[in-house]
This record gives C-alpha cells, structure tokens and sequence, in this order.
C-alpha cells in the first residue's frame, strides 16, 4: 500500500491522509466504485461525502458491502436548517452507507443569512449533537463559502471542523486556517485544485502547450498542502487514473518553497488572463 502521510484533524481523535476522497460526481461515471475502491486500497482513509450528493452515499456502502468494513473515516453532510431534518438525514445516511455510525457529520453549505437558524434551539447544529448524544456520529463540522461564516464557526466554539476553500486560486482563507489552528479545529480544504471547471481548463492549457504549462494539477496540490494547517484536501476523483496521479503526487513530494508558493500564485493569478 502506497504511503500516505497523515494528519491530526484538529481536536478530534481522527488521523487522516492529508489527501482525502471527494465522492460527489464519482457515482457519475461508470467506473465509479472502482475509482472509489482503487483510493481505499491505495491507502486513502478519508472519503467525503453528502446526502444531497446523487447515489453518493449509496456508491460508497456498496464499497463498504464488497470490502466488507468501513477502512476508512467517513464524513457526510446535511443541507436541512431544522433539528428533525438534520437528524433525518443522519438516519438516512446511516442506511445508504450500512454503517453504525459516521465518523463526521457537517451542516453543509451554510449561509450568512442560515446562521441564526443553524444555532438556535432546534436547528440542525442542535440536531446533529442529538445525533451524537445518540452514538450515531462522532465528530460535528461545518462547510462554508462564506468567510464571515467560517469565522463564526471556527470561534463559537461549538464545531470540531469546518471544510473552506483554499488554492492557490482561492487564498482569502489563509487567515481563517491559521484561527482554526490556534483554536485547535481540524480543517479540511475543498477545491484545493482549483475545483472541475478549472481543472478542465487546466487540462487543456496543459496539452496545448505540450506540457510546458507553468502549472499543474500536482503543483496546486502540492501548493494547498504546503499549509500545514491544512489537516485533509479533498480531491474530487470519477476514474481511477486521477486517484493514481493524486496518490503518486503525495507519496513523495516536498512543500512548495515560499518562492515556489508565490509563483504558483502569480501563475494562478494569470490563468484567465487573456495572453
């Protein structure tokens, strides 16, 4: 098995691959539970997940079905605002993914104008503590675009993650990953590639310019992991060969230098700059 190094997820008790799974467009191709299982077998311990991801968490328990246990921290997400919504959905996931219980659930997406609902008496932070009161989850995170929500959350004291997005594309949440450590809340970087819409473009700039394009996907990713707040970067993967190319990235690189790190920044500044 490929060696991955690991990383604390804040105050909880998980150590995770600092490259994680992002499972919601692998059900979109035909070799999805492939792609899925080929990541848990190449050393992957950190899948993610949500219900409102189509076939998401049914794709992931037939994995589980066909190795026959979780090897891996599962960690799942509601969208609903409301106590009895949010602890449905936890129900529902327990049963799509066949498992006792998910390592982490998050309150998902959570807007400025959700907060107040999310934190008062029966909204859904009071719904997944009642979850885990339950021993049906462990950990409660949080997922945010918002920079004010994030730094809400980071600070009440009431999250053990929240899940923003960082790149070289997106460093606005540099200052939020360096509260969260001092805070001891794990954080796990979505889109740390620069999110599909970017990458396809990548990818094109890439085999335009016969492979002499100043960035790549194993450079932006080595960029995200160089934060070493950074406790877990979730990579969206749908066929095996972008988990072999992830996975080969991380099993032997170095951290970007801060002169590699500000090139790649000035070449991310640059990508849809017209030439």
């Amino acid at each position: 098995m490929t060696s991955l190094t690991k990383r604390k997820l804040g105050r909880t008790d998980l150590m995770v691959t600092e490259l994680g799974f992002g499972a919601m467009d692998t059900p979109q191709a035909a070799e999805g539970e492939e792609t899925l299982a080929l990541a848990v077998d190449l050393g992957i311990n950190y899948v993610d997940t949500a219900r409102i991801y189509q076939n998401s968490e049914f794709l992931i328990g037939q994995v589980i079905r066909t190795k026959g246990e979780a090897n891996f921290f599962l960690a799942s997400k509601t969208i609903d605002r409301t106590l009895d919504g949010s602890q449905y959905d936890v129900d529902r996931s327990l049963r799509f993914l066949g498992v006792d219980k998910i390592d982490l659930y998050q309150v998902d997406d959570v807007l400025p104008e959700d907060w107040d609902q999310v934190m008062a008496p029966g909204g859904s932070l009071e719904g997944l503590q009642t979850a885990k009161f339950r021993g049906l989850i462990d950990h409660i995170g949080i997922s945010s675009h918002s920079l004010e929500i994030v730094e809400k959350a980071i600070t009440c004291g009431e999250f053990d993650t929240v899940m923003l997005e960082y790149s070289a594309f997106y460093r606005e949440t540099e200052q939020l990953i360096a509260l969260a450590n001092e805070r001891n809340v794990g954080v796990i970087a979505m889109r740390p590639v620069g999110g599909s819409g970017r990458m396809s473009s990548l990818r094109t700039k890439i085999l335009s310019s016969q492979g002499e394009y100043p960035i790549t996907p194993a450079l932006l990713l080595r960029y995200t992991l160089s934060n070493p707040g950074v406790s877990v970067a979730i990579v969206g993967a749908r066929y095996p060969s972008r988990v072999k190319e992830n996975v080969a990235t991380l099993s032997s690189y170095e951290p970007l230098t801060p002169e590699e790190k500000r090139q790649c920044e000035t070449e991310a500044d640059l990508f849809y700059q017209p030439v």
